[in-house]
């Protein structure tokens, strides 16, 4: 069983679904900690909610990103972690993290990469136009949503949608994608 770790920083909605489709056996995984930078992100409530293990920091409190990723590094061999999830996780990996554990981190993105990169992705899309939207799920490098694609579902753009309408249509698809792909990772597909 793979032991997982999930960054978050927000509501925490990918890190439930995640942590849900564990607890019910659909993925011979477990998550094991959540690693937080906002120490008042709801997602916070919900790891307590999954008596999930959790290190949250500020990083303000650190004189440098190598330093507090090297704590995270040191609590996540403490937990023996196989797979790093991001998940809404609103921070660039630095070298640290990324010596430590490349090839087994990944993210979800709310767009068709290698289109719309970045923190705006669904609202970048929107405001161009695109006609269909998506998501993609790809491993972490040291660019900005730029690591290799694992995988991306789509939809078309129906007209008269809204922004809400269009993130709500992703929120869904990211729900059930994330898990999918988590689940053959950790049957080592």
């Amino acid at each position: 069983m793979k032991r997982i770790a999930i960054f978050a920083s927000g509501s925490g909605t990918n890190f439930e679904a995640l942590v849900c489709a564990c607890e019910n056996k659909a993925i011979n995984g477990q998550v094991v900690l959540m690693v937080c930078d906002k120490p008042g992100a709801y997602v916070i409530t919900r790891a307590l909610n999954h008596n999930v293990d959790m290190f949250v920091f500020n990083p303000k409190d650190y004189k440098g990103k190598a330093l507090y990723e090297k704590e995270i590094v040191n609590k996540l061999n403490e937990y023996n972690i196989d797979l790093i999830c991001l998940a809404g996780y609103m921070r660039i990996c630095g070298e640290t993290l990324l010596n430590a554990y490349l090839g087994r981190i990944i993210n979800i993105h709310p767009a068709l990469l290698p289109s719309f990169k970045g923190a705006h992705g669904i609202l970048d899309a929107y405001n161009y136009g695109v006609k269909v939207f998506g998501v993609t799920i790809h491993y972490v490098d040291s660019g900005v949503d730029s690591g290799k694609i694992i995988a991306q579902r789509a939809f078309d753009y129906t007209e008269g949608d809204t922004l809400e309408m269009v993130e709500q249509k992703i929120h869904a698809i990211e729900h059930e994608l994330y898990p999918e792909v988590l689940k053959k990772l950790c049957e080592g597909e």
